[in-house]
């Protein structure tokens, strides 16, 4: 289908989850004759919101409040939070939950009401959910609006790289549309666009042990720096701290939620330990888990800790998580009778592409919404259930900002077809196999949970390496997708790395033995990368 692109989208979208979708939907609803394309990985659904568990935080019940969520959020982000991202995000999650629902979401109700579960670091009972399987039913709904927009569809298609206009004295302008692999017949297409958003979620794939599914390799942070974009607080990688144990599992998720509704965590003899770490137990944040949860395990030699909500009544635990206790079921653990073995694993990535509250980057016509961009929101820790909601209020922004500006974006100019004059096939894949291998075992003993100034140069070291084999690699043979989600993943470790070492305290999700303390001298400061191509500077 790809070959059949002559016309210019006034969208391009890349990426497929809620953040993809809501900026689609909610600009086709302004404007229904816009030309939107959308580029998904593989298919459409298999993105990281499908596999969202636990809900979306809105204040939605009278004996809570806005000032409260924002004020939950702060304590979470450790003082690196933009408050007016965070307030603008808090106050639109009432009307992104409305949204949801005229779209067809089914969340769940108790005698009428939609119920309200909490997690981790919030104050309030405020998430609303899907049973256990919110994000799924985000991407079901959406996704059957999206097939019936009139919006192009281009699934089995990855991205490889921006482009932008070229100016004169080899200077750069606006992005004008983006190269991308049909992974069907191995050819490389151009998608020239006015407009173009990244919505291609986060980099935990980095980590050898991840929630996330396998899309999640970094490449809307990687495209947008090659192409000229700041990026901020990438260091902030969030470790969910209770994934299922088990070798065929592949780190199933078990919700936050569990531990929301009286889930204990328990070291191997049956004790519990989360009051040991935090006055809040079992409800502190995930950081403050995570990190409990490593020391258990380093301290005890254990390959796991346990979480137990065997003491609620079986029909309650079935009721509200069917998704985790049928899962669990087939992997032989009963959670109605028995506690589940759990570890933690690289979840979300609270840093990305420097974006403003409507998305924009720093290039121009360049978007970025979802888990791909640093607003501001997460700070230095991402609060529970907040992360769907972003990708719903900033893409409302972003949709409302497109429609306005379309009429006055000239079209693109003709872009040049990819280049693969002096490549070959690859004869050597056991090289890309071999590398994305090396670096998520050094990324996850290097640069994991708790890091250290020794072990981070290190890893510095070695992605070096990597990243000259990798572009040698690059320049010789033809794209795959496994190329291509290699290249990126080793440039945003790099980023990760750099901006680890460049963080001398412990705040947040960043945790080195080095600098083990908040930095109360000087006011907090979000780490800033600018790359060699950066030009631009952001309004608003």
């Amino acid at each position: 289908m790809s070959e059949l692109v002559t016309a210019p989208f006034d969208l391009l979208v890349i990426g497929s989850g809620a953040a993809g979708m809501s900026v689609a939907l909610g600009l086709l609803a302004q404007r229904p004759t816009a030309r939107v394309g959308v580029l998904s990985k593989t298919d459409l659904s298999e993105g990281s919101t499908k596999y969202a568990q636990g809900g979306i935080a809105a204040v939605l019940d009278a004996t809570d409040s806005i000032e409260a969520h924002i004020r939950d959020t702060l304590i979470a982000g450790g003082g690196l939070c933009y408050e007016p991202a965070v307030r603008a995000v808090v106050e639109g999650a009432p009307a992104a939950i409305r949204w949801l629902i005229a779209n067809g979401v089914m969340f769940d109700r108790e005698d009428g009401d939609l119920h309200l579960t909490r997690e981790g670091g919030h104050s309030h009972r405020r998430i609303v959910h899907s049973a256990d399987a919110t994000g799924l039913a985000v991407q079901t709904s959406l996704e059957s609006k999206l097939r019936a927009s009139g919006a192009l569809l281009f699934e089995n298609h990855n991205a490889v790289d921006l482009i932008r206009e070229k100016l004169p004295q080899g200077r750069q302008g606006r992005c004008v549309g983006a190269y991308a692999l049909d992974r069907r017949d191995g050819r490389v297409h151009r998608f020239p666009a006015r407009s173009v958003l990244l919505a291609s979620g986060g980099a935990s794939k980095v980590y050898l042990y991840s929630s996330n599914p396998d899309g999640s390799t970094g490449d809307g942070m990687a495209m947008a720096w090659r192409a000229g974009c700041r990026v901020a607080n990438l260091e902030f990688s969030q470790f969910h701290p209770t994934c299922l144990y088990h070798p065929r599992a592949k780190s199933f998720l078990v919700t936050e939620a569990v531990r929301g509704e009286g889930g204990r965590l328990l070291r191997p003899d049956g004790t519990r330990f989360m009051d040991e770490y935090d006055p809040r137990g079992e409800l502190a944040p995930r950081d403050i888990v995570a990190r409990a949860i490593d020391d258990v395990m380093k301290r005890l030699g254990c390959e796991c800790v346990y979480l137990d909500i065997s003491h609620r009544p079986a029909e309650f635990i079935t009721h509200h998580f069917p998704t985790v206790h049928a899962e669990a079921l087939k992997f032989g653990f009963d959670m109605t009778r028995e506690p589940l073995p759990v570890v933690p694993a690289a979840h979300y990535t609270c840093g990305g592409v420097m974006t403003d509250l409507r998305g924009h980057t720093d290039v121009d016509n360049l978007y970025a919404v979802g888990e791909v961009a640093c607003t501001g929101l997460h700070g230095a820790n991402r609060m529970a259930s907040n992360s769907l909601l972003e990708c719903l209020v900033i893409g409302s922004a972003a949709a409302r900002d497109i429609a306005e500006k379309l009429d006055a974006i000239p079209a693109p100019p003709p872009l040049a077809p990819w280049d693969e004059t002096w490549v070959t096939d690859s004869d050597e894949e056991v090289v890309v196999a071999h590398n994305w291998d090396e670096l998520r075992r050094f990324m996850w003993d290097y640069v994991g949970i708790v890091r250290s100034t020794k072990r981070l140069e290190r890893a510095r070291h070695r992605v070096k390496l990597l990243l000259n084999e990798i572009g040698d690699y690059y320049g010789s043979f033809r794209v795959t997708s496994d190329l291509l989600e290699l290249r990126n993943l080793a440039m945003v470790a790099d980023l990760i790395i750099r901006s680890a070492l460049a963080r001398r305290e412990s705040r947040g999700l960043h945790y080195t033995i080095d600098y083990p303390t908040l930095d109360t001298v000087a006011p907090p400061q979000n780490t800033i990368l600018v790359p060699k191509t950066f030009a631009a500077r952001r309004e608003g």
